[in-house]
C-alpha cells in the first residue's frame, strides 16, 4: 500500500496521542544506546493488512529502526506465523510498538473479517462492499482493509455518489422528486442510488430512473420480488443488519451487491503480539 498524506497525518496523530511528552518508563529504565530485535507473531489465523504502516510508524520515530516484512497484505496465515522482524534503537521500538500493532490488527481484523464474507458467496455474482460506517478519520485505511480481504468500496464520502435515503426522501417529498431533483443538478457522471423499504419503493425508484436500488432491511423473499420487478433495470443492493443474514440465500435472490457495515464498524481485531528476541 503507498502511505498517502492523509495516512501519514494519522500516524503522526497516533504517535502523538500515544507518546504524549515521551516514553517515560522507557527512559526510565532503558539506556539510550540500547538496541533489541523483535518479531510480530501472528497468535491466531487471519488475513494480513497494514504492514507498511508498521514499518513507516518505527521509520518516523527513528530511520534507523530496519522491519523486515517475511509476508505482504492479503495473506493468510496461522497462529505462529512469523509476519516481520524489527531491530534497532530500543526507545523507538517500545515508543512505537503499541501504535503500530493498533493499526495491524484492526486492519487485519477487517480483511480477515471480510474475507470469510466473501468465502461464502463466492461460487455466486454477489460483491461484498462496505459502506461510511467506519471509525472517524480512518476511513482510507479500513476501505484499504476490505479490499485485501477481497471485498469492494462503496463511497469514499458524501462526494462520491448521489445515495438519496430515506431522511433525503422525506425532505424532499418523495422518491420521485428526489431523483428528479437529482437528476437536474448532479454530474451526468455520478451515479443515482435510491433506498428502498418497500416494493412500492422499488416501483418508485424504477419509474423515478434511478441508477442502483438498495434494498434496504428486506428479508429474502421480499428481495427476491423486488429483483423480479426491478428486471434488470437498476442494480440491487442488499442493506441492513447483513452479517446477520444468509449471505448465500440473498445470492440466490438475484441481489448485485450487499453492504455489511460490520465489516468495519464493530470487527474483531486480530491478536497479534511483538516479542523481543
Amino acid at each position: 500500500m503507498n502511505i498517502d498524506s492523509i495516512t501519514l497525518r494519522l500516524i503522526h496523530l497516533a504517535l502523538e496521542e500515544d507518546l504524549g511528552t515521551g516514553d517515560i518508563t522507557t527512559r526510565c529504565v532503558v539506556t539510550d544506546d540500547t538496541e533489541v530485535s523483535g518479531h510480530f507473531i501472528a497468535k491466531e489465523s487471519g488475513v494480513i493488512c497494514g504492514l507498511e504502516i508498521v514499518r513507516k510508524v518505527f521509520h518516523l520515530l527513528d530511520e534507523r529502526v530496519v522491519c523486515n516484512l517475511r509476508v505482504k497484505d492479503g495473506d493468510e496465515v496461522s497462529a505462529g506465523t512469523l509476519l516481520a522482524k524489527v531491530s534497532g534503537p530500543a526507545h523507538a521500538i517500545l515508543g512505537g510498538e503499541r501504535v503500530a500493532l493498533n493499526f495491524l490488527q484492526r486492519l487485519s481484523g477487517i480483511a480477515t473479517k471480510t474475507t470469510q464474507m466473501v468465502s461464502l458467496i463466492q461460487s455466486t455474482k454477489l460483491k461484498i462492499i462496505d459502506t461510511r460506517k467506519t471509525t472517524p478519520g480512518m476511513r482510507v485505511l479500513e476501505k484499504y482493509a476490505v479490499r485485501t480481504g477481497g471485498g469492494f468500496n462503496h463511497r469514499m464520502n458524501l462526494s462520491d455518489g448521489i445515495l438519496i435515503k430515506d431522511n433525503h426522501i422525506k425532505a424532499a417529498g418523495g422518491i420521485i422528486p428526489a431523483v428528479k431533483a437529482a437528476r437536474h443538478k448532479a454530474p451526468q457522471t455520478l451515479k443515482v442510488e435510491v433506498e428502498a423499504e418497500t416494493l412500492e419503493q422499488v416501483q418508485q425508484a424504477i419509474d423515478a430512473g434511478a441508477d442502483i436500488i438498495m434494498l434496504d432491511n428486506m428479508d429474502v423473499e421480499t428481495m427476491t420480488k423486488a429483483v423480479d420487478v426491478i428486471d434488470g433495470r437498476a442494480l440491487t443492493e442488499a442493506s441492513g443488519n447483513m452479517d446477520q443474514k444468509d449471505l448465500l440465500q440473498v445470492a440466490r435472490a438475484g441481489v448485485d451487491m450487499v453492504s455489511i457495515g460490520a465489516l468495519t464498524h464493530s470487527v474483531k481485531a486480530l491478536d497479534i503480539s511483538l516479542k523481543f528476541l
